[in-house]
């Protein structure tokens, strides 16, 4: 292990906001979520967890903290998906081109899926940047969101 890796679970926290990895589906130190995976500590013993739908299944127990936040860092370090932000969510193929377009302007890596939002006729298109490259593109959220 190197000097950048996580100690304890609130260093585990500190380490995801640094390098700009998302919580939507990581409840580390007590964040809430609605589906994934977690930490929780409960006596002298921590839990890894999935959760889904309000049901929780205990996936990992660890004796120390040390042990659940390098198992904890490995997987989501390992994680594609931890890293990413969804920037754009459209319909509009056309306004989905102009972000991916806008994106290329300014050099920032990005991937797209489609996914069946409203049906195999009208999929939605996504576009997801990575990272810290979230703080130059959030902004681009309020013209490339559109949820109708």
């Amino acid at each position: 292990m190197d000097n950048d890796t996580p100690k304890t679970i609130p260093e585990l926290e500190h380490w995801m906001k640094e390098h700009c990895f998302n919580f939507n589906s990581y409840s580390i130190n007590g964040n809430p979520i609605y589906e994934g995976l977690g930490i929780e500590q409960s006596g002298n013993h921590f839990t890894w967890y999935y959760t889904e739908r309000g049901q929780k299944q205990v996936l990992e127990t660890f004796n120390t903290e040390a042990e659940i936040t390098a198992y904890a860092f490995n997987q989501i370090k390992s994680d594609k998906w931890a890293k990413t932000h969804c920037i754009g969510f459209s319909a509009d193929i056309g306004k989905i081109t102009d972000l991916k377009n806008k994106l290329a302007s300014m050099n920032i890596e990005y991937f797209e899926d489609k996914i069946p939002y409203y049906g195999l006729e009208r999929p939605v298109y996504r576009v997801f940047v990575l990272g810290c490259d979230i703080l130059k593109t959030e902004h681009l959220k309020k013209k490339y969101w559109t949820e109708k």
